[in-house]
């Protein structure tokens, strides 16, 4: 992760938080019809496997195939919706400046658009990992408070208890790479996996990976892969019932992660209880 320092030698107008202007007019045709073909590829699966409001956000946010979107009028009807706004940034931040600004309901989004050898896999988040992936569910009110208060914890973790892997985990595991049980069945509405056509249909369908019923502690001891498709996913019952397990003093439980064990990715305890993958 580069420093403010070296950033401002390739984005002069980078700001002491890192955001930086989108410039929306900068963006080609070519960069806007790779836009188009992500969009267009992930439209095609996800109903029927995203959640109910991942899908509902889009439709609110009006989040089309034509553009990239505009963050200063995507942020208008955000901040409407449920006081959020989509800020640009060029790259990934440093942890402080993330938490503050979820804190503050900013979402940081990289502005540039991957590449089309890249369709498929791209190291760093562009912008329609975290635009498509993420501002639709920053639309729902519940888990625009679990973001906010996920911010705010992550400067106690940061600071007071040194416990950042811990949260960490938590992120990947719920805001990235989340499964939810509805009465539908089984849906998906991580970003890392809505945003990914291949991730998609593996999070939901194939039979390799774990699905475990969502556990606090449990999650927080997980270790997580960034280089392949992940070994376990955790299913949460309702919006709810996340942000009412993690919307509380964590000094208690950051004590107790001091000791004990830290389990593989793949890793399957006696106590897991498992979902079953969505038919294909």
């Amino acid at each position: 992760m580069q420093t403010l320092t070296a950033l401002k030698a390739l984005h002069p107008e980078i700001r002491a938080d890192f955001t930086i202007e989108q410039h929306w007019e900068r963006y080609t045709q070519a960069e806007h019809g790779i836009w188009r073909t992500l969009y267009e590829r992930q439209m095609q699966i996800l109903p029927g496997r995203a959640a109910d409001e991942f899908l509902d956000g889009l439709k609110k946010l009006k989040l089309v195939a034509e553009r990239i979107p505009n963050f200063a009028r995507l942020s208008d009807d955000l901040q409407r919706l449920t006081g959020w706004r989509i800020v640009a940034v060029p790259s990934l931040v440093p942890d402080e400046i993330f938490f503050d600004h979820l804190a503050h309901r900013r979402f940081p989004a990289g502005r540039f658009i991957r590449k089309p050898e890249q369709l498929d896999y791209i190291e760093e988040p562009d912008v329609f990992h975290d635009v498509f992936g993420h501002a639709p569910m920053l639309v729902h009110p519940v888990f625009a408070d679990y973001m906010e208060a996920y911010g705010k914890g992550g400067m106690r973790a940061l600071t007071e208890f040194h416990a950042l892997k811990n949260l960490a985990r938590l992120y990947w595991y719920t805001v990235e790479f989340g499964l939810i049980e509805t009465a539908k069945g089984l849906r998906i509405y991580g970003s890392g996996i809505v945003s990914s056509h291949a991730e998609t249909l593996y999070a939901l369908e194939n039979p390799k990976p774990n699905r475990i019923r969502f556990e606090l502690e449990r999650v927080m001891r997980t270790e997580y892969r960034i280089d392949d498709f992940q070994e376990s996913y955790f299913v949460i019952p309702s919006f709810d019932r996340l942000f009412d397990e993690t919307y509380k003093d964590f000094a208690a439980l950051y004590r107790t992660l001091q000791a004990g064990p830290t389990y593989r990715p793949g890793e399957v305890l006696a106590s897991d209880a498992l979902a079953a993958p969505k038919a294909a």
